[in-house]
């Protein structure tokens, strides 16, 4: 007689910053209809000013879905969290890189010493994989060309230095512990839930509002967007075919100075620049250009970003003109014109 076999135990997945707005399109995206299939997730997020639980209500009644309010700087609770997990995915960081340069204290204590002791305790627990987020900002800034992943660390801002950090701490553990670390570092992100401090959701808030927009100095300095889409795309392919202790580039191949950008939201609103364009002072330190080089994730993992900035702007556009519920009191609780 057969014994009928049970069924394969689901991938335990830890996803740290699961209520930001990378993170819980990550979440929403994997435990979705067109996600693996084979994955459990426990969220881990502090609930500071960008964490939202709302941002969760999609899953929240998912069988493969539990949240944990906590902070990642805790060692008891992320030491007993990690004994139940298989893999994390990384991403609970301070982001904001205004927020850096008035104080950059908390962004050394979240992502250092929180991803120090995420990692530490990973290391510990026997973590088969260990996904950490980092950025494009890394490098620093470059004028003509794009930044292999073999390029120095020269980051600018206490954001970026923090960030950088983590970078070297998470795949330190690799290098001597032998812990299966791997390392995404993206551009920019646009998209829906995007907390509205950062340009694209703060300047289409604002234009929905009849109100003006901060263009930083001349306008002229330049990112490459990427959709969420394409982002958590990204990270997928780097969770289940990458190399432990190699770091990946994701970008999203549109390149903009953010003078091409506001014209772009401007017109998307339905306004007009003298009189919703307002001129300010230059961000100290700001970056004039970034420009990540993909061949390494396209090549080796397949990766091609899927959602044309054209598309993906209006339906960010879109979602923010539908959903004022969500980001009106997030703006006003944060004072955020």
């Amino acid at each position: 007689m057969t014994t009928p076999s049970s069924p394969a135990r689901p991938t335990r997945i830890l996803v740290t910053g699961g209520a930001g707005f990378i993170g819980s399109h990550y979440v929403r995206t994997v435990l979705g209809a067109e996600g693996p299939g084979d994955v459990a997730i426990t969220v881990l997020d502090k609930l500071t000013y960008a964490g939202n639980p709302a941002n969760l209500d999609e899953v929240r009644d998912h069988s493969g879905f539990a949240f944990v309010e906590g902070d990642i700087c805790d060692p008891e609770l992320v030491a007993g969290l990690m004994a139940d997990h298989d893999q994390v995915v990384h991403f609970a960081a301070e982001s904001h890189v205004d927020r850096s340069i008035d104080g950059g204290a908390e962004f050394v204590r979240t992502n250092v010493v929180g991803t120090h002791t995420l990692i530490d305790a990973a290391h510990r627990a026997g973590i088969k994989t260990f996904v950490h987020i980092s950025t494009d900002e890394v490098y620093g800034s470059i004028d003509e060309g794009s930044w292999p992943e073999t390029h120095p660390l020269e980051p600018n801002s206490p954001y970026s230095s923090a960030k950088a950090s983590s970078d070297l701490i998470a795949l330190s553990y690799h290098r001597t512990h032998g812990l299966d670390v791997r390392v995404t570092r993206c551009s920019n992100n646009y998209g829906h839930h995007h907390f509205p401090e950062k340009v694209i959701p703060l300047f289409v808030t604002n234009l929905l509002d009849g109100k003006k927009v901060p263009l930083y100095g001349d306008g002229a300095n330049v990112r490459d967007w990427l959709h969420i889409d394409d982002h958590v795309q990204g990270i997928e392919l780097v969770r289940t075919k990458g190399r432990a202790g190699e770091v990946y580039n994701i970008g999203g191949g549109t390149e903009l100075s953010n003078k091409e950008l506001t014209g772009m939201l401007l017109d998307a609103c339905g306004a007009n620049w003298d009189e919703s364009v307002e001129y300010v002072e230059d961000r100290k330190g700001h970056d004039r250009r970034y420009s990540v080089d993909c061949t390494k994730i396209r090549e080796e993992l397949g990766y091609v970003p899927r959602k044309s900035f054209e598309q993906g702007l209006a339906e960010t556009v879109q979602w923010y003109r539908d959903n004022r519920a969500w980001w009106e009191p997030l703006k006003e609780r944060a004072s955020i014109a």
